[in-house]
């Protein structure tokens, strides 16, 4: 980092805001520098891991006390807490009694020293730690939660196309204030899983750098911004370089890579004429005109062994928005198989038993999760003639529900009751709580659960969303992309029934 402890990134960008229900203590706090903060590793000798186990055993049975003590019922939308778990510790609860930590065995893979597709533990210098007969391909995040996952799987899916291992780096905070440190990708999703079941390699950065590290590493990448859109002269912004300790050398990519040559609306590159540049012959013919790095000022081509891109957010197969779509081959090759972590997933059943007033043994009950955004989307509203016509009423978003419940008793023969509704949203409106209220859904308060004090500011969107994706029916609202990655949880993982509101003007979701 630069010694003011700015960004030593010389561009910075206005991060979007189209990916997340808001928070109540956001803010717009530009990042805090990287600190000493060192992921755990995820390939551990089984010693080191078992000690390691009983550590945060004791840790966590803090942990419940703590959340323990801050039980509230909020009579207007019945919230109750959670018990928190460790990411180490499975329990077999009975009684509701506190549960008790047990060890859980590791698969093989995660007794390993180090990843087997870098030569060893996290070096210095990265370039130390890669194999010569794997090439590598990494790209940073520039966005709010959602569009920074569907970056790095866009960069996963990438990888699988040019036959080359992704490098993941961290999460960076947006919407939950810039002073919370990065939370590690693997702390997140079960990254050895993913392996597994995809039979496609993630590494992430730590396990081939160290994150102590003080070297900073010169790295040549494809600066593919400024070859799709026309307002901004300089690469996308990223804190990730820095906190990885990489200067970048950017080489502006060709104008060929855009989907719809000269569109200003729309700034989608297409996955296969990226992986054009990762070819030699291909990549020679377009080298040119590097810009200098910002530190240490030297000019470099495009990396060959670890292949690099500055933004992939809007990389697509065919059109804009694939996701969307059900032919998106980001869903199908990479995001199906990103499934939480066993810790975070421990987490979101707790906070569906005890919000639906569950005995801590019995199995989570089928229910249907309802995301609502405005917020931000209020700046979309240009259609609606009065601003209150521009988001579809309660009434509205009740009988999408209804039909997510006709579907599920004609499909799956599962009858879930209006009681067994599970509600988040960034509105404000006490009243439209109220209305919320007398539906008789529930929402789980992570304010009067301690959530964030608990286990940090990541946490209640972390466990928003995997409570979303746990949920056999599932309404949210159109173009968000935090309603769209759990629409796809739901009908991928559990076969479930959705549905989206759409908005923007009245009547916009008439039927």
């Amino acid at each position: 980092m630069a010694p003011s402890g700015k960004s030593s990134n010389a561009y910075t960008h206005a991060r979007s805001q189209s990916s997340m229900p808001l928070l109540p203590y956001a803010d717009a706090t530009p990042p805090a520098s990287p600190s000493s903060r060192s992921p755990a590793p995820r390939f551990m000798p089984t010693f080191a891991y078992k000690r390691r186990l009983l550590i945060t055993a004791s840790l966590s049975l803090a942990a419940i006390a703590l959340v323990s003590l801050t039980f509230t019922n909020l009579a207007t939308r019945e919230q109750s807490l959670a018990i928190p778990v460790h990411e180490d510790v499975a329990f077999t609860p009975a009684n509701n009694s506190v549960p008790e930590p047990v060890l859980e065995e590791r698969p093989p893979e995660q007794q390993l020293q180090f990843s087997p597709f870098v030569l060893g533990p996290p070096t210095q210098s990265f370039r130390d730690n890669l194999r010569n007969d794997t090439k590598y391909i990494t790209s940073w995040i520039s966005a709010g939660w959602t569009n920074d996952i569907m970056t790095y799987a866009n960069l996963i899916y990438l990888g699988a196309v040019t036959d080359r291992v992704p490098v993941v780096g961290m999460f960076t905070p947006s919407h939950i204030g810039g002073d919370v440190p990065p939370i590690p990708f693997g702390e997140v999703f079960d990254v050895p899983r993913y392996n597994r079941e995809s039979n496609t390699p993630i590494v992430e950065w730590y396990e081939v750098k160290d994150p102590e590290s003080e070297v900073v590493d010169d790295l040549g990448c494809w600066n593919v911004w400024e070859a799709v859109q026309f307002n901004e002269h300089h690469p996308r912004g990223s804190s990730v370089p820095d906190w990885l300790k990489l200067d970048i050398s950017y080489t502006k990519a060709p104008n060929w890579i855009k989907l719809i040559p000269d569109y200003p609306h729309d700034m989608c590159s297409t996955f296969w004429s990226l992986a054009r540049l990762s070819f030699p012959e291909e990549r020679s013919k377009n080298l040119g005109n590097p810009l200098p790095s910002p530190q240490h000022n030297v000019t470099l081509d495009p990396d060959e062994h670890m292949l690099c891109f500055d933004y992939l957010y809007y990389a697509c197969a065919q059109q804009s928005s694939d996701l969307e779509h059900d032919y998106s081959p980001t869903w199908r090759y990479v995001l199906r198989y990103l499934h939480w972590t066993p810790r975070i997933e421990a987490m979101a059943a707790y906070y569906v038993r005890q919000v639906f007033d569950v005995p801590a043994d019995a199995e989570v009950p089928p229910y249907i999760a309802v995301h609502v955004r405005h917020g931000d989307f209020a700046n979309w509203c240009w259609q609606a003639e009065r601003p209150e016509d521009c988001f579809a009423p309660l009434p509205v978003i009740a009988r999408r529900v209804r039909e997510v419940q006709e579907e599920l008793r004609e499909r799956k023969g599962i009858d879930i009751p209006m009681s067994r509704v599970i509600i988040t949203s960034d509105e404000s409106d006490p009243a439209w709580w109220e209305e919320v209220a007398a539906l008789g859904w529930r929402t789980i308060d992570h304010t009067a659960a301690g959530t964030a004090e608990v286990f940090g500011r990541w946490y209640p969107v972390i466990l928003d969303a995997a409570i979303q994706s746990g949920a056999t029916g599932f309404v949210g609202t159109d173009r968000s992309t935090y309603s769209i990655v759990s629409r796809r949880r739901v009908e991928t993982w559990q076969n479930g029934a959705t549905r989206m509101v759409l908005w923007g003007y009245k009547g916009a979701d008439d039927h």
